[in-house]
């Protein structure tokens, strides 16, 4: 990621981190963050915990994907909870997540950063900027 962009700054937005290699079945608990671990939620999607209180409506998942130019990207979704039915929000791109986690918890978001920045000295992802939406 470049030096100059930081959490919470309105550039970070464009943030994309995208892996080097789509999750399967077979390597999917290698992406486990703190103790909750990737679900298959639909073909080739998957789905986890980044953010959930229950003193907080606001909730943030980890989406993991492949995107139309066959990247596999690690992006966020909002939980929305609408009477007792819950569903997450569209995808968005990863600095964007991160972006909202901060206005509401920003060790976690910082946590959060650090996590994605491991798998990137791990060689296994990197983060690109994306054009503004």
């Amino acid at each position: 990621m470049e030096d100059n962009i930081k959490l919470g700054d309105p550039i970070f937005n464009q943030m994309l981190f995208v892996l080097d290699k789509p999750v399967t079945e077979a390597n999917h608990k290698d992406y486990r963050y703190e103790n909750e671990e990737l679900l298959q939620i639909s073909d080739g999607i998957w789905a986890m915990p980044a953010y959930m209180k229950d003193d907080d409506d606001f909730s943030l998942f980890f989406i993991v994907t492949e995107i139309d130019d066959g990247n596999t990207v690690i992006a966020f979704s909002q939980g929305e909870k609408k009477g007792a039915d819950f569903s997450l929000s569209d995808p968005m791109v990863t600095g964007e997540g991160l972006n909202r986690l901060t206005a509401h918890d920003k060790d976690k978001a910082a946590s959060i950063l650090h996590f994605l920045n491991m798998i990137s000295k791990a060689a296994e992802g990197n983060w690109r900027m994306v054009e503004g939406n």
